[in-house]
């Protein structure tokens, strides 16, 4: 694990792209947003061997951003971690261990049955103490429900302090309205400062551009699939 920075007792946001892409979109537009600077990035062996670039920008599956006015660490992945979540768990713990983290905060996505205008966001946490916090925010607990991913295997393994929120979204497509709640909800959560305004707009903004990278990284794929095809036949 190599960083630039090793921010102590900072606050670690992850999000991965899961359903409706909630959390790559919203950890999309808090580094935007909070400018923050990028101290690290990583991979797996086990994610396609893919790298998107976006106007002139290498972008790596998973980069490591800092924003030091809130103490805040955000991992922003745009490859998914599907049969890899218990090693991102452990990468993720490992990190919380050497930056003595004061908690991992998880954004995601989680299926509603229909589309709505004001989607709601649910929360999971270990910490008993902040669901008071939670209820004057008006954060809903999640009561029932089935989790997978990268969140779910944190909260089965991971033993730091970590909270999940979860807003509702309709469709595995990239659901920017989603993650605009989410960030709202964050935004109340840790008391950053954001301006909700333009959240919905520019989390549109970032759903198109990561529309566009997992689209190339598709075509990528079966191009080299084609060609491997061709090779053999």
């Amino acid at each position: 694990m190599k960083l630039t920075k090793t921010p102590h007792n900072a606050t670690i946001v992850e999000g991965f792209p899961g359903f409706g892409l909630v959390g790559s979109i919203a950890t999309e537009f808090l580094i935007e947003h909070l400018k923050c600077e990028q101290i690290g990035s990583h991979w797996f062996e086990e994610m396609p061997a893919t790298i998107a670039v976006h106007d002139g920008n290498l972008i790596k599956p998973m980069n490591i951003f800092y924003c030091e006015e809130f103490n805040l660490v955000i991992i922003h992945a745009i490859s998914g971690g599907s049969g890899i979540e218990w090693k991102i768990t452990d990468y993720i713990d490992e990190l919380a261990g050497k930056l003595n983290a004061k908690e991992i905060v998880s954004l995601e996505g989680v299926g509603s049955v229909q589309a709505k205008e004001n989607p709601k966001v649910f929360y999971v946490t270990n910490q008993d103490a902040k669901k008071e916090h939670l209820k004057n925010l008006k954060v809903k607990e999640l009561k029932e429900g089935i989790l997978v991913g990268v969140t779910s295997a944190l909260l089965t393994k991971s033993d730091k302090p970590l909270t999940a929120f979860f807003a509702e979204t309709h469709s595995e497509l990239p659901d920017s309205m989603a993650a605009a709640k989410i960030v709202e909800t964050l935004n109340a959560y840790l008391d950053l400062h954001i301006d909700p305004k333009p959240l919905l707009e520019q989390a549109q903004k970032f759903e198109n551009k990561l529309n566009t990278i997992i689209k190339q990284g598709a075509n990528t794929k079966d191009e080299l699939k084609r060609k491997q095809m061709s090779y053999v036949g």
